[in-house]
């Protein structure tokens, strides 16, 4: 069985920078893509960006474009995020989450396995 471990999070202040990891273990990890999502405190699961593990194709939500980057190492079953420009709206829990199949990234229930999460604050 394959499990998603996030790394990283933690207290920033605003304009500052993170870079969250998420890495693969367990049987053979072949993805279609990966995906991060966030949720805060009483809001829903929203997607932030996700990445094809072949192509290296990358989706962002208009809300991250220009400030967070989502890239991959295939060798090392990980993907990361950078997230840059941090703004006190970007705290929230990060989760990875995985698919096996194309189609709308932006959506929760096309992704089948998911991290536990990593807790971003940024302060004001």
């Amino acid at each position: 069985q394959v499990q998603l471990v996030e790394s990283g999070g933690g207290l920033v202040q605003a304009g500052g920078s993170l870079r969250l990891s998420c890495a693969a273990s367990g049987r053979t990890f072949n993805p279609y893509a990966m995906g991060w999502f966030r949720q805060a405190p009483g809001k829903e699961r929203e997607f932030v960006a996700a990445i094809t593990w072949s192509g290296g194709t990358t989706v962002y939500a208009d809300s991250v474009k220009g400030r967070f980057t989502i890239s991959r190492d295939n060798a090392k079953n990980t993907v990361y995020l950078q997230m840059n420009s941090l703004k006190s709206e970007d705290t929230a829990v990060y989760l990875c989450a995985g698919r096996t199949s194309s189609g709308n990234y932006y959506t929760t229930r096309n992704y089948s396995l998911w991290g536990q999460g990593t807790q971003v604050t940024v302060s004001s």
